[in-house]
């Protein structure tokens, strides 16, 4: 398949699922928003994935891309793609499917558990994702599920920390994809963000346990592995 990825920021790409991806035979294209990259025709990709960034989805005055990305989005979404987004990704594909996005009432950055929703149990993805997963977190807004949206996850600092749409359109608030290196990079682009709130690590603790991150990326290319069989099943 050809798959294309929305880049916000220099420092938060692909992470695990490029390997994965193109381990299994796929194509990979990219537009990174932040160097005003014009955006591709649907009809030449498969999948659309739009990863995250420190920027919110109302920024458009600092961000004007933000417009025209968000439109793109639902037309992915309305012309039947398969859609994954991941953290500020997520965010996009609840504004462009009607869904407020907010402030949540915590931040949370850190290793922190999810819970899976019992409305995940009825969908594709529902043998991908564990009852229960420590995974990386790196957000300050949150988003109501969309209409017509099953939720995916819980934590306690944040009610919906996912969704799924169609069994083809994936939301996740949390990174599954990231990488130590990753991890250093948000550190050293966002280190202002880590106040030492409730739901806030530290940097030594962000990277403490390596282990952690081959489980999460594992689980990551599990849900990889389900949307490809979806697709290739419609």
């Amino acid at each position: 398949m050809n798959i294309h990825y929305l880049q916000h920021v220099p420092f938060e790409g692909l992470g695990s699922m490029e390997a994965a991806l193109i381990a299994g035979g796929h194509q990979l294209s990219s537009t990174h928003l932040y160097k005003n990259q014009r955006l591709p025709s649907l009809k030449n990709i498969d999948w659309l994935i739009v990863m995250g960034g420190p920027m919110g989805i109302h920024d458009e005055a600092e961000y004007p891309w933000l417009l025209p990305e968000k439109k793109f989005i639902q037309q992915a979404i309305e012309s039947g793609k398969t859609v994954l987004g991941v953290c500020l990704g997520a965010q996009l594909i609840a504004a462009a499917m009607g869904a407020e996005v907010y402030k949540n009432d915590h931040k949370e950055i850190g290793w922190f558990s999810i819970n899976r929703s019992p409305e995940a149990d009825t969908t594709i993805i529902a043998t991908a994702i564990p009852q229960q997963a420590e995974v990386f977190h790196w957000h300050g807004d949150t988003f109501n599920v969309p209409a017509g949206a099953k939720s995916l996850a819980s934590s306690n600092a944040c009610q919906n920390q996912g969704f799924i749409f169609d069994d083809r359109v994936v939301g996740l608030q949390f990174h599954l994809e990231t990488t130590p290196e990753l991890i250093q990079e948000l550190i050293n682009n966002s280190r202002h963000e880590l106040d030492c709130s409730s739901y806030v690590q530290s940097e030594e603790e962000m990277l403490a346990n390596p282990q952690r991150f081959a489980r999460i990326n594992q689980i990551m290319a599990a849900i990889l592995e389900t949307l490809e069989k979806n697709t290739n099943n419609r």
